[in-house]
């Protein structure tokens, strides 16, 4: 069942250094808040799976948290790539980074085989492709009623799974609505939860669309008004475009990243916490 909880104290009790965490949300309701906070705390030795690596992780990933890194395509979405994420792969800057590598698809079934409690998925895909030659979290299965050989991926079970929805109530069920993602499925995969949320209500309203998640698959609710910014929350926020375009100089440089890090998110320790 999940508690009300402030985001420093759900972050310190669910997240632990060596964890493999997922944060997912799908160009909207990404959980910015909660990584600055894991930024602020300082856990470490991550293994960060994540469907579209964008600016979340390449903040996370530049501020020498992450040891891997387990993806479907990484991007500055929009503007181009991303320059920590580049700068620990190509040079090792903070510290090396290592990858596994999936298709959209491939990462989608490993979370619902995670979900569903089952060791591997099985999907039409790969075929052509280099990847399964560079991870053992792809393989083949030969079907028992027609002999076609298919793809299939390792489930996907992070330690924590963390996602930003527009409400919450006070006994900790979560509605989020818009545009989403992976985030059922990671959040079911998941050993732990965390969800940040825009406001806490007294009832949740049902929503065209809305995906409630129970109180019982969630351990902790932080209430962090904004804490998908840049990304937006639908009827709560715009996405802040400019914060993308403007990020790309500040990627770049490890000076400027560095800069960027103490003054955005370590000095804003009080602003985020509630």
């Amino acid at each position: 069942m999940a508690e009300i909880r402030t985001l420093h104290d759900a972050v310190a009790e669910l997240i632990h250094d060596g964890d493999t965490v997922a944060m997912e949300g799908f160009t909207h309701l990404i959980p910015y808040a909660a990584a600055h906070e894991v930024i602020r705390q300082g856990i470490t030795d991550l293994t960060l799976a994540r469907m579209t690596p964008d600016v979340v992780y390449d903040q996370l990933i530049g501020a020498g948290l992450a040891r891997k890194l387990v993806f479907s395509w990484g991007g500055n979405p929009g503007v181009g790539s991303l320059h920590r994420f580049r700068d620990a792969v190509e040079n090792g800057w903070p510290r090396p980074l290592e990858l596994d590598e999936h298709s959209h698809a491939g990462m989608a079934n490993r979370y619902v085989a995670g979900a569903s409690k089952l060791p591997f998925a099985v999907l039409r895909g790969y075929r052509g492709s280099d990847i399964p030659g560079r991870t053992d979290t792809v393989s083949t299965v030969t079907c028992p009623f027609t002999g076609e050989e298919l793809a299939a991926v390792a489930a996907l079970n992070p330690d924590v799974t963390v996602v930003h929805a527009q409400q919450a109530d006070r006994e900790g069920n979560v509605q989020l609505w818009g545009l989403v993602g992976v985030q059922k499925e990671a959040v079911l995969a998941a050993r732990r939860v965390l969800v940040t949320v825009e406001e806490v209500v007294d009832a949740l309203q049902p929503r065209p669309g809305g995906v409630v998640l129970p109180t019982w698959v969630i351990d902790a609710v932080a209430e962090v008004p904004g804490g998908a910014h840049p990304s937006y929350a639908a009827g709560y926020s715009v996405r802040d475009n400019d914060f993308y375009q403007a990020w790309d100089a500040v990627s770049r440089d490890r000076e400027a990243f560095t800069a960027w890090l103490e003054t955005h998110v370590h000095g804003r320790r009080e602003a985020v916490a509630r």
